[in-house]
């Protein structure tokens, strides 16, 4: 049985001589966490927009499979969405904004203040319902973002970097809220830079770069598809010279860890053995460790082999 919630089939888009979009095609299952991936300009934002309706594809269609039927775009009370550009007023009463902004969406004044005070005790903030929005800290303003996009329960969510501005304390507890989300129906897109915390939340990915498709599927099928093998972690002299391991032709690339400790990142997994004898032949090996090549990893690879540097928060 097809459980697609979404389908999107071969969407895209150019501004003046720019494609930002360019052939995309993905499917997202009902109920699933989603991860929408790529380096800035990849063309993240603008499939977005085109998702939510604020922009026309030039080409291709974006499907919503409904209970009620199909529909090429979603109403505000079965969406939800938070915006990587914020736009909550910010000096208004966070307690007055939630209200507003969950009638907005199809829910009672009652029933709306109800679920913004539960929202609110839930994160922490709930002495402070009565504060405007411009006196929170950043951390504490993404959680009323947060509130916002999911108060009215939505069928469908676009979080488009929900981590951001939150400490590693505040990160673990949205990772259980949107754990919960998914465990009560609700389907989920995150576009997020932190790629640990996406690895543990999403069920599926898809990375794009330069508007494209670059890899698509669970974290197990980009692995494959990537032919993201692993990597062994040696531990050298700090004065040794790793030139020529770095130019053997079973090295993808290397990533120095410290002094003297180096990522090595194999082409094929067969590979190991072989270039551990070809390591022990060149320099004196002090230690050995493996470890599966993770989702940054990943993602580090496949821009790189697109000729593109990665940005900042990607680092």
């Amino acid at each position: 049985m097809n459980n697609d919630v979404l389908i999107v089939q071969s969407i895209a888009k150019q501004f003046s001589s720019q494609k930002a979009v360019d052939d995309l095609s993905f499917a997202v299952k009902a109920g699933e966490i989603f991860a929408l991936l790529g380096p800035n300009g990849a063309g993240k934002t603008t499939t977005i927009r085109m998702l939510l309706g604020i922009m026309k594809p030039d080409s291709g269609n974006i499907t919503f499979e409904l209970r009620q039927g199909t529909s090429e775009s979603l109403s505000s009370a079965k969406l939800g969405y938070l915006p990587e550009d914020r736009g909550l007023y910010r000096d208004i009463p966070i307690l007055k904004t939630l209200t507003y902004m969950g009638v907005l969406r199809g829910l009672s004044r009652k029933d709306a203040t109800a679920r913004a005070k539960l929202w609110l005790d839930r994160v922490g903030l709930g002495e402070r319902a009565n504060d405007k929005l411009e006196t929170l800290s950043k951390g504490n303003q993404q959680k009323v973002q947060f509130i916002s996009a999911v108060l009215h329960t939505p069928d469908f969510a676009v979080l488009d970097e929900p981590f951001s501005g939150l400490d590693p304390i505040n990160q673990e507890a949205f990772i259980d809220i949107i754990r919960e989300l998914r465990q009560q129906g609700m389907t989920i897109l995150l576009c997020a830079h932190q790629m640990d915390l996406v690895e543990r939340l999403a069920d599926r990915v898809l990375l794009m770069n330069a508007g494209r498709r670059v890899l698509y599927g669970t974290l197990a099928q980009i692995r494959e598809e990537a032919q993201a093998a692993g990597k062994i972690i040696l531990a050298l002299d700090p004065a040794a010279k790793i030139t020529a391991l770095e130019s053997l032709e079973i090295v993808q690339r290397v990533e120095r860890r410290g002094a003297g400790e180096y990522a090595f990142f194999l082409r094929n997994s067969e590979h190991l053995r072989s270039f551990l004898r070809e390591a022990a032949a060149h320099t004196e090996i002090l230690g050995v460790n493996t470890e599966r090549t993770s989702l940054h990893d990943i993602f580090v690879q496949a821009v790189r082999a697109g000729g593109d540097s990665i940005p900042e928060e990607s680092q």
